[in-house]
């Protein structure tokens, strides 16, 4: 199925390449390269790119592009799937999935990756038991490692890789017993010149870390669980009790996975949290533009804005920017012309705003459309779709869990445009 995978960072640097079967020559990647000089953004490079004897299927994440290389047809989901759990459990592994986490950690990286696919075909995906296979790198262990030479690999096979939950390790003992559920919600919007939605949509995830001695038996109820569509769950829940009653239930898994993922698409169920006032103009034979933005909430339950950012990448034909803010600070940089304003925390009584003057090119003409406006924020304590998990009961343990929940709301692609 998959014959090799290749890091590439935003450079086109090829910095780690993994072969299961026969060795698959590193030009195949020219033709991806060609796709992404094509692409305007790294996000907009094409998933799938067929070659004269490959395919080449693709994951942006972390500024690193994950190139898989198939030579017969497959599903490319189910690839895409396999590339996304990848980066998960290299993140999981050392916190980071970033180009100098990888290539610190190069050794391991190669024994988990030769863990999760046999052959070409995905063997063991589940973090927990990959920690028993390949202990995950510490300071201590690298020490010991390098002295006597040993590597990571676990002297064991799993436990819970023979049960039938494949996904907990058996005999598993703590002092304090706890379940933590955090629901993150990213809206994703298009708001035209008027103020009015083109598009919104929720894509949603239930993280879970759950500590529980022995082998918990979990089950998870909403308040309004028919707002849920095309919904994604880990193995370890009983789809055909969801099905019927619309039920979570399940064994879980031991420390940190994505209980389930969903998605929202309903218009009239998506609430826009935050308003943008914009007056961004440029008049024809002037060398000077408007440049005016007021942001503010709405529809946020009473919760406050935090963490905002926005950001604009003006015409080329702007040379600087003269502008005042009244929260937060703001750069342009006048090569790329992106101009980036952190706002921080929104005060509802006091709305921030940038207003002034831009610069332009003499004697250009004015340019044919006027700027986006991509905003980020971040809501705490509150899921935006109006999800709310009602109760969490455990049976087949006889102790009490504590038990907590935790909603947030961000943005994911939020344009405004002007």
């Amino acid at each position: 199925m998959i014959h090799s995978l290749f890091l590439i960072n935003t450079a086109g640097d090829i910095f780690l390449e993994k072969h299961w079967k026969s060795a698959v020559s590193r030009s195949v990647c020219d033709y991806f390269f060609e796709a992404q000089e094509r692409a305007s953004e790294a996000e907009n490079v094409a998933p799938v790119i067929p070659t004269p004897h490959h395919f080449l299927i693709s994951v942006y994440r972390h500024r690193i592009f994950f190139v898989a290389v198939i030579q017969s047809e497959v599903p490319p989901l189910f690839v895409i799937e396999f590339l996304h759990r990848v980066v998960d459990t290299l993140q999981d592994y050392f916190g980071s999935c970033s180009e100098v986490a990888i290539k610190d950690n190069v050794v391991v990286v190669y024994e988990v990756l030769e863990e999760m696919l046999d052959n070409g075909f995905p063997l063991a995906t589940e973090s927990n038991i990959l920690k028993e296979l390949i202990r995950p790198p510490t300071i201590l262990r690298t020490v010991v490692n390098t002295i006597t030479g040993s590597t990571n690999v676990g002297d064991h096979l799993p436990t819970g890789q023979l049960s039938v939950v494949p996904w907990r390790r058996t005999g598993v003992r703590y002092a304090n017993n706890e379940a933590y559920f955090d629901v993150v919600e990213e809206i994703d919007a298009i708001i035209d010149k008027s103020g009015s939605t083109i598009f919104a949509e929720i894509q949603g995830v239930i993280d879970a870390c759950v500590k529980l001695t022995g082998m918990p038996d979990l089950t998870l109820s909403f308040m309004n669980s028919r707002l849920l569509d095309d919904v994604s769950f880990h193995p370890c829940v009983r789809f055909k009790r969801w099905e019927s009653e619309r039920i979570l239930s399940f064994i879980p898994p031991d420390g940190n996975f994505r209980l389930l993922s969903y998605h929202v698409s309903s218009q009239n169920l998506v609430a826009i949290p935050i308003y943008v006032k914009h007056n961004i103009n440029f008049r024809d034979g002037s060398s000077t533009g408007r440049f005016e933005v007021t942001i503010g909430p709405k529809q946020t339950m009473g919760k406050v804005l935090e963490g905002t950012i926005v950001t604009s990448q003006l015409p080329k034909v702007v040379l600087n920017v003269n502008l005042t803010s009244t929260q937060g600070s703001f750069t342009f940089d006048p090569v790329t012309k992106v101009l980036s304003w952190d706002i921080g925390k929104i005060n509802p009584q006091k709305l921030p705003s940038l207003k002034g003057s831009m610069s332009l090119q003499a004697g250009t003409p004015k340019p044919d459309e006027n700027p986006n406006i991509n905003v980020q924020f971040k809501i705490q304590q509150l899921a935006i779709s109006g999800l709310k998990v009602n109760r969490l009961d455990m049976y087949g343990e006889k102790y009490k869990p504590f038990k907590g929940i935790k909603y947030m709301t961000k943005a994911g692609k939020f344009q405004v445009r002007t």
